[in-house]
């Protein structure tokens, strides 16, 4: 299936990639993991994250976020247009991906988070929601006002975060099999922003995108840094999450 809705417990991990298994630490039931890692180029990633879901579905582990960032990359599905792709000519990798949701582009400036975790007891759409709502609360706590959009009937999906004037910040693609996810959220914090003018970004001619870079600038602020956005990114999909979560 391929989707694109008190602060507890969260284990921090560096950049050093180990097995629960090899350390001898136990997760506590429902608690998520945080699983903090540096640049890892988008191959590795979804290698990386097959393991991770076997593990999940295993019971080997518990759920995890894993927090990290790509080299310059475009990914989309095989339902994405060739109109919508970049020009053969570009420089950018294209990788086509198992996730939901069409192109988007991942790079340096730019967090994405992955979250491998059961989700028999949330449901996708209840995942999907949940993730936006937290998003939101992390450009919230941040200063920056944040908004969900509903998708028209008929129309290409708007899951993702908005600024209240329609500039996308946050991407949502995911997928679920054996109840179990992978692939996550990407949010920019000060990526290059030309690259989305290269191609279609989430099936959306025109669709604006913009960075917690640009928003800052315009309210003449300094840019929060990564380690910023990645606590508070931990912070509130952790607790989003919690709210329904009941030991597997």
């Amino acid at each position: 299936m391929f989707i694109g809705d008190t602060r507890p417990g969260v284990r921090r991990r560096g950049s050093r990639r180990r097995r629960l298994e090899d350390t001898g630490e136990a997760m506590e039931p429902g608690e998520m993991e945080r699983v903090d890692l540096g640049e890892v180029p988008y191959e590795v990633a979804q290698a990386d994250m097959a393991g991770w879901v076997a593990e999940r579905k295993q019971g080997r582990t518990g759920d995890r976020l894993f927090l990290l960032t790509h080299p310059p990359v475009i990914t989309h599905t095989a339902r994405t247009p060739a109109d919508q792709l970049p020009e053969p000519a570009s420089p950018i990798s294209l990788v086509e991906v198992d996730r939901g949701g069409h192109a988007t582009y991942h790079g340096p400036g730019q967090l994405i988070g992955y979250l491998v975790l059961n989700v028999r007891q949330l449901g996708p759409r209840g995942l999907i929601r949940r993730i936006e709502h937290a998003l939101i609360r992390v450009l919230g706590s941040l200063g920056f006002e944040a908004i969900r959009r509903d998708t028209p009937r008929g129309a290409e999906s708007l899951v993702g975060v908005w600024t209240p004037g329609h500039r996308k910040i946050a991407s949502i693609g995911m997928r679920i099999s054996g109840g179990v996810t992978s692939h996550g959220f990407a949010l920019n914090i000060d990526p290059d922003l030309d690259v989305y003018t290269t191609f279609t970004a989430c099936a959306l001619p025109g669709v604006r995108m913009t960075s917690l870079a640009q928003l800052a600038a315009e309210l003449g602020r300094p840019t929060p840094t990564e380690a910023q956005v990645r606590d508070a990114v931990a912070d509130a999909v952790t607790a989003e999450l919690a709210r329904t979560r009941t030991p597997f």
